[in-house]
């Protein structure tokens, strides 16, 4: 595949302005969005060992094995789940009138906005443009993308994938770096769609109010792991191995720290059973199942959060034998006990360096957590049942899964968004086929209806009006 060159900015409004004429002329039917996703998922079936490829050639290695869960079997079910459940959502629903306004008749329609915007990051390249986009389609709306510059292999494959299955005026791809990123978010879309930093989209939100576009911002932040007195540490180690070193960490709902309640001697405990998962998982070198860290400068970030713990006088505790910044290989590390001020407790890590704190009690994990902006996900783990609900209540984070990691972003029936810093509104599903929709209220009023005795001269309505307002 041929790499595609940039877009100029200049041709971003021209293209929505077609996009928007192609909707206003022939608004997508139910048929016609049902034909159009099962035409992407054939299409997407087919090309998985190209897209697994190409994501492999962005990162430097990413195991098949990851992409095809991350990033396949992720856009299948979402596409599934659409298709199944389409015809249901999209029918008109009944909403009673009461007493008041019979005999007429209201109901709740579910319209197609117009143009949806989309903005995909590069960690998982192909599941963040396709799962929104497809969500988009089946909402009735035509869409445009813009995919990561840092990913332009995957892009390609985007582009190319996308051109085969739609009209260029029902879906579009833009490709570029900043300049065309930030035109992009400037666009007067029906509906924008922002997956990435907290930093950059709150540009995006900035530049979408000059035309008071309505998004959907999905962000990140620091999600802990909460691991309650009962918990067993080596399952609790081996989920959050599996959260934390899936796509080597840069993924914006892994777990960012941990808080442990115990003592020292216990932490220790989850130390080792990590260690222990390393070597599992990764004995016999990085090389097959290991992803690399995304370009230079990404390594380069994940390396100055460690040195600047190692400067605090905090252990730093390396997992696996292996660091190969020539390759970006970047072993999982541990910091243990990092105070507030440390680097890794600032930022949202983004990678395999995983925070562990020991605190005194449930509270003081509790307060740790909403001392805090509300994160994007939250992981509670423990057997006692009142002690998770209490964590429950306690918290707000944009989703949980208990006695696991990640794992609730793959149930397509539960809406995925961030709250606060975290992120606004939510897709998958039936929370993104509404948010991609307008929800229009409409009342049927018959030829005789009680409206018509409501206007002056009131003296002849007032038993009336005292009748309606009893």
């Amino acid at each position: 595949m041929q790499p595609s060159t940039d877009t100029p900015p200049a041709a971003l409004a021209p293209t929505l302005a077609r996009l928007r004429a192609a909707w206003q002329h022939a608004r997508p039917g139910v048929e016609q969005r049902l034909d159009d996703l099962a035409r992407l998922r054939a299409a997407f079936k087919a090309r998985l060992p190209e897209m697994a490829a190409a994501i492999a050639a962005d990162f430097g290695h990413r195991s098949r094995h990851e992409s095809l869960i991350a990033d396949g079997m992720t856009v299948l079910a979402a596409i599934d789940h659409l298709r199944r459940h389409l015809r249901r959502w999209a029918r008109p629903r009944r909403v009673g009138t009461g007493w008041r306004f019979w005999p007429a008749r209201a109901e709740l329609r579910s319209e197609p906005l117009g143009v949806v915007g989309v903005i995909s990051p590069w960690n998982y390249p192909v599941n963040l443009a396709l799962v929104p986009l497809a969500t988009a389609i089946a909402a009735g709306n035509h869409v445009f993308l813009k995919p990561s510059e840092h990913t332009p292999r995957s892009s390609d494959f985007l582009r190319a994938l996308l051109g085969d299955v739609f009209p260029a005026d029902r879906v579009a791809v833009a490709t570029g770096g900043a300049e065309v990123a930030a035109a992009f978010a400037a666009l007067p879309f029906d509906h924008l769609v922002f997956t990435g930093s907290t930093a950059v989209g709150r540009k995006v939100m900035a530049a979408a109010a000059a035309n008071l576009v309505p998004l959907t911002l999905e962000l990140g932040g620091k999600s802990p792991a909460i691991v309650c007195p009962d918990a067993p540490l080596p399952r609790v180690a081996a989920r959050l191995a599996s959260g934390k070193w899936f796509n080597a960490g840069q993924t914006c709902i892994a777990p960012d720290y941990v808080l442990l309640v115990g003592d020292r001697v216990r932490r220790d405990a989850l130390v080792e059973a990590l260690r222990a998962e390393a070597a599992t998982r990764y004995g016999g070198g990085a090389d097959g199942d290991y992803t690399r860290i995304i370009h230079d400068a990404a390594f380069a970030r994940l390396q100055a959060y460690l040195d600047d713990a190692r400067a605090r006088g905090l252990e730093v505790v390396p997992l696996a034998p292996w660091h190969d910044p020539a390759r970006r290989l970047f072993a999982p590390h541990l910091v243990l006990e990092p105070g507030d001020d440390a680097s890794v407790m600032q930022e949202e890590l983004f990678g395999p360096i995983l925070p562990v704190r020991s605190v005194a009690s449930l509270d003081a994990a509790i307060d740790a957590v909403n001392r805090r902006d509300r994160p994007l996900a939250l992981y509670p783990f423990g057997n006692d049942r009142a002690s998770i609900e209490r964590i429950l209540r306690s918290t707000l984070a944009g989703g949980v899964t208990v006695n696991d990691t990640l794992v609730h972003f793959g149930i397509d029936g539960l809406p995925f968004g961030g709250v606060g810093a975290s992120g606004m509104g939510a897709y998958h599903g039936r929370a993104g086929f509404d948010a991609m929709s307008k929800q229009l209220p409409v009342l049927w009023q018959p030829r005789r209806a009680g409206s018509d005795l409501l206007r002056p001269p009131w003296a002849r309505v007032a038993r009336f009006v005292d009748f309606l307002v009893r």
